[in-house]
């Protein structure tokens, strides 16, 4: 079993940065492809970005290449995601997920374990 907690969200206003994190605990943490999602009101949760467990490869979702960085820490059990350029659409609650056997692609249902998200509001 593996316990995901983000942690990081809060009110920013547009063109501005935030930095989300996620802890993960459990044996095999630090050997799982990792992921952030996130749902905005009334609207289905969306794959935002993911990285292999070695750091190496890392996958975006189009609307936020070039503004948003994912990044992890094995010897923490942390992911990050810096995100720059934030712009209102990026408002919505963030998840963080992990995925036991892939290398960090875009389907939800590839997906595991899932912490219980942090609220990133953005306003114009």
């Amino acid at each position: 079993q593996v316990q995901l907690v983000e942690s990081g969200g809060g009110l920013v206003q547009a063109g501005g940065s935030l930095r989300l994190s996620c802890a993960a605990s459990g044996r095999t943490s630090s050997s799982y492809a990792m992921g952030w999602f996130r749902q905005a009101p009334g609207k289905e949760r969306e794959f935002v970005a993911a990285v292999s467990w070695s750091g190496i490869k890392t996958n975006y979702a189009d609307s936020v290449k070039g503004r948003f960085t994912i990044s992890r820490d094995n010897a923490k059990n942390t992911v990050l995601l810096q995100m720059n350029s934030l712009e209102p659409e990026d408002t919505a609650v963030y998840y963080c997920a992990a995925d036991r056997y892939g290398s960090g692609g875009s389907r939800r249902g590839d997906y595991d374990y899932w912490g219980q998200g942090t609220q990133v509001t953005v306003s114009s």
